[in-house]
């Protein structure tokens, strides 16, 4: 019982240290407003620190096979899954360059001077140490990135390179600490077992994913649509990608990524049958990310203060030595990087003759941007955690709190250099392109995030809301063409030309409809003569482009029409005016209806815009007369226009969130964007 009871106690404690956690990383992205010079990963890491400092502070303790399989493993997976593959394709020399051989020489020759310039720590233990800080840490790439507008091509290239460096760096370090444990180390075998390892991992989570892909198309295939169910699906992947391989003793980072890039494969060669499940994929994904995001950095924080307390209590370390070793263990990994970097560009320069370069003639600031962008992540403390505490002879693991203090300091630095210098860097590098200005960033990703908000409100469109999603994509389309300058004077007149043309289409295809009708003795002459009547006066206005009267014209078939139609509150008194309104609502329908697909008919890429601006408002009469004839009390339409137009604006707000993330945009621009959609959320409020 006093087990049971203690297992309670300590899993309370676990959950209300979570719920903490995640409190703060609301709290971080809050300062992060009020001081946005200082990037959140870094905001995250001192509220973690404080957190683990307070009195009652949080202490969680960091389990590393945990750790990868809860937060690497679905952050991996989805960074394979948005990373760009042509332009990984094209980056493939300078990507395994960087994540297998700077890797491997950083282990090399990071590892000597290790134990050269700190004895106490054997040389296969200095190997250990140099594998774990030798990857880069894909989430805080991804933070940095977001926070600064890297060139495009060092961006795509820091990517690739942290999507796979994280295996050879761990293969590595797993070598070096077995070899540290039992005193053996095989080169051959080292190097089969990393190909095996490596190779394995690809085609097992190729394989998987592609496998759990078939899963979901079966399942939909059964009937079973429902997204929830194939949404549920796509979380586990990762996760079940991730554990398979590490069972089976290949890598299961390796295994995720390919495993993302296999579902992103898919997801383009099924998007049109599946739009609905993009939408709700990049909500859900969206949440998850940012929650997962903040809690890696909320975690390093809370083991720091434990780690730099280990060591600074601990009399046979002089801290301002060992803080000394932080920062030059810091300097060389930047230096082999910066070497590495210059020699393999110096050598694809002197190669060009033969071969375009994919990443085009190197420059010193480029190259010292790629050196301060290797930023070292939690991925490198969650592997200074898996240390054993002894050897195979029992004997402790030598020097194990001073490397994982290593790792700590290495961590905090490289992310303080990058936070401080990267922005200048990049700063001055982006006015050398004018591809990159604010206006033309903030331009591009409005047609994004309009774009994004068009494909969402489609998504959820049916026989129901028709009328009101064609309205708000209509909407859409005309702020796409705003926010790209088209819509001057000369363009707003095209553009009213083409509404009096398609207007003019759908008022013959309805005339013809009527005399369907006569021709069916669906109508008779007397009610044919007045639609004809109405239609004659809509045509005049029109072919004399009088949009105004044209207004009014149409405002007064449709208060004619009300008036019909208010005569079912008089059942009694007015039977004949309620056959009258019940025939014309007939006769409109369906004219309507023959009105929509003569302008379909019509409908091309230029005049689009405006064939749906009229193809909208006709869906709006078709629904409201179908309203009438269900005898609703109030009109749907303005209530499906409204839910859609929230749609619309959830979805951009989650476009543009993503954008700054991926670093396509910046701060500025992002913080631009969000007011322009609060003033239209807004103002859409008001008009409702």
């Amino acid at each position: 019982m006093l087990t049971l009871a203690v297992e309670r106690v300590v899993i309370m404690e676990l959950f209300i240290a979570v719920l903490v956690l995640l409190v703060l990383i609301g709290l971080s992205n809050v300062l992060n407003r009020f001081v946005p010079f200082i990037p959140v990963p870094l905001i995250q890491i001192a509220l973690g620190v404080a957190a683990a400092l307070l009195p009652a502070g949080v202490h969680l303790p960091l389990n590393p096979e945990l750790f990868f399989v809860l937060f690497i493993a679905p952050l991996l997976y989805n960074d394979g899954k948005r990373t760009p593959r042509n332009e990984l394709w094209n980056l493939r020399a300078p990507i395994l360059l960087l994540a297998l051989g700077l890797v491997f020489v950083t282990v090399a020759v990071a590892g000597y001077i290790i134990h050269w310039l700190i004895p106490s720590i054997p040389l296969p233990a200095a190997f250990a140490l140099a594998a774990i800080l030798s990857p880069t840490d894909a989430v805080a790439v991804g933070a940095m990135a977001g926070r600064v507008h890297l060139p495009k091509s060092i961006h795509r290239l820091l990517e690739g390179e942290a999507l796979m460096n994280d295996a050879s760096g761990l293969v590595a370090f797993k070598f070096a600490i077995a070899a540290t444990v039992t005193g053996v180390f095989s080169l051959a075998q080292a190097t089969v077992s990393f190909i095996l390892i490596a190779a394995g991992g690809l085609l097992a989570g190729a394989l998987m994913s592609f496998l759990l892909i078939r899963l979901g198309v079966w399942i939909r295939r059964l009937g079973m649509e429902d997204v929830t169910i194939h949404m549920l699906l796509q979380i586990l992947t990762p996760f079940v990608i991730y554990l398979v391989s590490e069972e089976i003793g290949v890598s299961g980072i390796l295994a995720v990524v390919a495993g993302g890039i296999i579902h992103a494969i898919e997801r383009d060669r099924a998007e049109s049958v599946q739009l609905k499940m993009q939408v709700v994929s990049a909500s859900t994904w969206s949440v998850i990310l940012f929650i997962l995001n903040g809690l890696v950095f909320m975690i390093l924080g809370v083991q720091i203060p434990d780690v730099l307390n280990t060591i600074f209590v601990n009399v046979s370390f002089n801290n301002f030595e060992v803080l000394g070793y932080v920062v030059l263990i810091f300097l060389l990994l930047v230096l082999l990087r910066f070497l590495w970097i210059y020699l393999f560009w110096q050598g694809n320069e002197w190669l060009r003759s033969t071969r375009k370069s994919p990443i085009g003639k190197p420059r010193f600031k480029e190259i010292i941007i790629l050196s301060l962008s290797g930023v070292r992540g939690a991925v490198t403390l969650a592997g200074a955690f898996s240390i054993p505490y002894v050897l195979q002879d029992g004997s402790p693991f030598p020097e194990r709190d001073l490397i994982i203090f290593l790792a700590a300091g290495v961590i905090l630095v490289s992310l303080i250099a990058a936070s401080v210098l990267l922005p200048v860097l990049a700063r001055e590098e982006g006015k050398t392109s004018d591809e990159h200005t604010p206006q033309k960033s903030e331009r591009k990703a409005q047609d994004i995030m309009l774009n994004a908000a068009i494909r969402a409100v489609k998504s959820e469109m049916n026989d129901e809301n028709k009328a009101a999603a064609l309205t708000v994509v209509s909407d859409l389309s005309k702020y796409i063409k705003q926010a790209a300058g088209q819509y001057t004077a000369d363009s707003r007149k095209a553009m009213q030309k083409q509404e009096t043309v398609m207007n003019l289409v759908a008022t013959r295809a309805e005339r013809k409809e009527i005399e369907a009708m006569m021709d069916e003795n669906a109508l008779g002459p007397e009610a044919a003569f007045k639609c004809d009547t109405w239609l004659d006066r809509k045509e005049m206005m029109l072919s004399n482009r009088a949009n105004t009267q044209l207004l009014a014209s149409l405002h007064e078939v449709g208060r004619m029409l009300g008036q019909l139609f208010a005569s079912r509150n008089h059942k009694q008194a007015q039977p004949f005016m309620l056959e009258n309104a019940e025939l014309f609502r007939k006769v409109k329908l369906r004219t309507s209806q023959a009105a929509i697909k003569a302008v379909r008919a019509q409908m091309n890429d230029t005049n689009r815009t405006a064939a749906l601006s009229v193809i909208a408002k006709y869906e709006r009469v078709m629904a409201r007369l179908r309203a009438w004839n269900q005898d609703k009390a109030e009109d749907p339409f303005n209530q499906e226009k409204l839910e859609l137009q929230m749609v619309a604006i959830q979805e951009q707000r989650n476009t543009v969130q993503q954008l700054y993330e991926n670093g396509e945009i910046t701060r500025d621009v992002a913080a631009k964007l969000r007011r322009y959609i609060n003033d239209v959320e807004a103002t859409v409020l008001k008009n409702d």
